[in-house]
């Protein structure tokens, strides 16, 4: 007999509330917009506004609650878009949220002393897209708001603390923060005293799959839950993404998303002199991720099919795509140039002038997922080559993967079979699925999803591209 949970999945552009049964099956699933505030303040500073995306997510549950009665929900867990944080007061109030996407700490970047031991200590390097950066930030120009400050905690174990009135935060979002030493899996206090932050305002540190507490008995009565309802930890977004693959240590994965990020587990502590990589604490802080990620992705593909080709389904595209035995343009939209730590801030499509009569609008859009499969193989190369982790395959997951041409480019550009498990498209969920089995103590059953398999080819049209993209996104983005 299945028990049933509800998956929150806080990301950076929507946020997700699924029931999903403990053998994977996705019920029913509500969506939402993350609605954003920009503090003109700062030269790039935005905020949400806690209290709102609550409301919408209690909301959401109610809703999925209430159309199917017959359910009694056994459980609740949440992942978090990484890099972003929720502030709470004294009376545990959240009071402002700073979201992965708020810079407001980028003009204090010089201040920070010990870079290189930072990046020894946390696995990052020194920007601003860390909440370190973005609490230093805010205390600059709100230094009262920020004395009200009494804990912070991720957006994944947020929504534990609504749910429980516990503060406590997962080791994956923990080092999203830049304040934790991924080595020795505490705080540091080393890093903390670089930029400012009293210790006092970092929660527990609590592994993903632990039951923080009982759900509150006013929340268990509204979605009618189970009498021993509990919150199970789950963590940030891209590794319980992972967990839907089954990644161990040694194999290649990426995520195919908003952004791209290609990772590797290894069982030791990462270190990169000339700071090419992220190193990431996995889930529980036991494994760590190393990581490359091309950012942005995924929206590029999004925005130009609305822009372009909002009237054709994606099975009408995915059909002229395969049709297709020249490319008339390139593209270069992805954002960072991971491995030289900068960003890329030129883009555009390539072509020949005058404009060749025979481009259509499926040339630009096949351009976009070129140069998305590009971008991808670009920096798991570069992963492979770094780490020396040689897998035979590589390991896909996330809802950009549903374009058959994207997987088979990447497929050919790496020379390497794509495996995705069924259920790919929604690994968030399924991942915290999972945590919840590991804690309720249900039977794994996820592992037994039959697997799709895309194998590599040779000399086909991606792989006349790719010299071609490289060249154009490099002369674009010269110094």
């Amino acid at each position: 007999m299945s028990r049933y949970y509800l998956a929150v999945d806080m990301g950076t552009g929507n946020s997700r509330v699924a029931i999903v049964s403990s053998d994977g099956t996705i019920l029913d699933m509500r969506s939402f917009t993350n609605p954003y505030y920009r503090d003109e303040r700062y030269e790039d500073a935005q905020y949400f506004l806690p209290e709102e995306w609550a409301e919408t997510i209690l909301r959401g549950c109610r809703e999925l609650c209430g159309v199917h009665p017959e359910i009694r929900v056994s459980a609740i867990s949440s992942a978090g878009a990484r890099q972003s944080i929720v502030l709470l007061d004294r009376e545990g109030k959240a009071f402002y949220g700073l979201p992965n996407i708020d810079n407001r700490g980028r003009a204090y970047m010089t201040e920070i002393p010990d870079q290189e031991e930072i990046y020894r200590i946390s696995g990052k390097w020194v920007t601003e897209d860390f909440d370190a950066a973005k609490l230093l930030g805010f205390r600059k120009l709100y230094p009262q708001q920020y004395a009200r400050i009494h804990k912070i905690t991720s957006l994944s174990e947020w929504i534990g603390q609504i749910f429980t009135g516990r503060v406590v935060i997962e080791p994956s979002q923990a080092c999203e923060t830049q304040l934790y030493d991924i080595g020795a899996r505490v705080w540091s206090e080393k890093v903390c005293g670089c930029y400012g932050i009293d210790m006092a305002i970092l929660p527990e540190l609590c592994p993903a799959g632990t039951a923080v507490g009982p759900v509150l008995t006013e929340y268990r009565r509204l979605l009618g839950m189970t009498e021993d309802a509990v919150f199970v930890v789950g963590g940030a977004d891209t590794q319980i993404a992972l967990r839907q693959t089954g990644i161990g240590v040694g194999d290649i994965a990426v995520v195919s998303g908003t952004t791209s990020p290609a990772v590797t587990l290894m069982k030791e502590k990462f270190y990169d002199p000339r700071q090419r990589v992220w190193t990431d604490a996995n889930l529980g802080g036991q494994t760590y991720q190393i990581e490359m990620n091309p950012g942005v992705t995924g929206l590029n593909y999004q925005r130009i099919r609305s822009m372009l080709a909002g009237d054709l389904s994606y099975d009408a595209l995915e059909e002229a795509y395969s049709k297709k035995t020249a490319f008339h343009c390139t593209a270069s939209f992805s954002s960072l140039l991971f491995y030289e730590r900068r960003a890329l801030r030129r883009g555009g499509f390539f072509m020949r002038s005058p404009l060749d009569a025979a481009v259509d609008r499926t040339d630009f859009l096949w351009s976009v997922l070129g140069d998305i499969a590009c971008s991808i193989y670009e920096q798991s190369a570069n992963l492979r080559t770094l780490t020396g982790n040689r897998s035979d395959h590589v390991l896909g997951c996330g809802g950009g993967f549903q374009s058959r041409t994207l997987c088979q480019m990447l497929s050919d550009l790496t020379g390497c079979e794509l495996h995705l498990r069924l259920g790919f498209d929604q690994a968030t969920v399924q991942g915290l699925a999972q945590v919840c089995n590991e804690c309720l103590g249900e039977a794994n059953v996820l592992t037994e999803q039959r697997q799709i398999v895309y194998r590599p080819r040779k000399d086909q049209l991606i792989h006349r591209y790719y010299p071609e993209w490289l060249e154009n996104r490099n002369k674009a983005n010269q110094a």
